[in-house]
């Protein structure tokens, strides 16, 4: 993945809203923790992986994958809010280990360790565990990257349009 442009798309963006709305002065930290949350359990729910009770399939894939680079938008921003941000992040290539409703449920932790620490490593594990879960759900990085590029213009166009 391309990091630096992915970290570099998401801070323009975050500082247009930031400045759009008046926020540049605020810890919106814990606001993008649970706005990432959220966007887990949107993606939770769209892959129906913990729907033990029902027979109706997942959504389409480009559905999925696009509930999938939200994600990767929040992160992308609580690693800009952490400062790190600035070259040099090295994310391994680790197969997951667990099942796809398993991989939810620890990234869930991995978000709270993070929002607790706030440091490189619960960061690096967070997003490393993530980039996981794309691969459980059969997205490959370029498809990660070219979907967040296609967000990144929605959003801006939601931000023009007071979204």
């Amino acid at each position: 993945m391309q990091l630096d442009k992915l970290f570099n798309l998401q801070l323009g963006l975050d500082q247009h809203i930031e400045e759009k709305h008046g926020l540049v002065k605020e810890d919106l930290f814990n606001r993008k923790v649970l706005a990432l949350v959220v966007e887990m359990a949107e993606l939770a729910n769209e892959t129906r992986c913990f729907k033990f009770w029902s027979v109706k399939p997942s959504s389409e894939k480009d559905i999925i994958l696009e509930e999938f680079v939200d994600g990767i938008h929040f992160i992308l921003s609580l690693g800009i809010e952490c400062g790190f941000h600035h070259g040099g992040l090295i994310l391994a290539d680790k197969p997951a280990q667990l099942g796809m409703t398993e991989q939810f449920l620890f990234i869930n932790e991995k978000i709270i360790e993070l929002q607790k620490s706030r440091n490189l490593e619960d960061y690096v594990s967070l997003f490393e565990s993530y980039l996981q879960l794309g691969t459980l759900l059969g997205i490959s990085s370029t498809e990660m990257e070219q979907a967040y590029f296609r967000k990144n213009e929605v959003n801006y166009q939601r931000q023009q349009n007071n979204y």
